[in-house]
């Protein structure tokens, strides 16, 4: 499993891969901790849900310089602190350097969000001139 994409990504926040096939799939986990935490309940951010669905997306493009240029996401039920988070993200079209992805994140069985990304793949990284 080769990471071409956010190689400097930290797992802690964003997530860690676990299966990556270029173009077609990647899934990706993170576990939420109490940083994550929105309230004493431990209920946690859902900008942690969707980072780790974008992340998932990415490794799904798996290329250099992907970047996000679009998403739609439905938070579907809530995250507690110390739940692992599994991200599982499909390429559902390539058409030249755009790529449309589906993401489902789940804690369990239970569905927490899910997406659509649309990524652009670069000639050169985004912050290039």
């Amino acid at each position: 499993m080769e990471i071409k994409t956010h190689g400097a990504i930290s797992k802690k926040l964003v997530g860690a891969p676990i299966k990556i096939v270029d173009g077609v799939r990647a899934v990706a986990e993170l576990t939420a901790t109490s940083d994550m935490a929105a309230d004493s309940t431990g209920l946690v951010h859902g900008g942690f849900a969707f980072s780790l669905a974008d992340y998932a997306a990415m490794l799904a493009v798996n290329q250099p310089n992907v970047v996000l240029g679009h998403a739609q996401a439905k938070f579907t039920a809530p995250i507690r602190v110390k739940e692992t988070m599994r991200a599982e993200a499909t390429v559902t079209k390539t058409e030249g350097r755009k790529t449309e992805v589906s993401v489902e994140v789940k804690v369990g069985d239970k569905k927490v969000l899910t997406g659509s990304f649309t990524c652009y793949t670069l000639e050169k990284h985004v912050l290039d001139k």
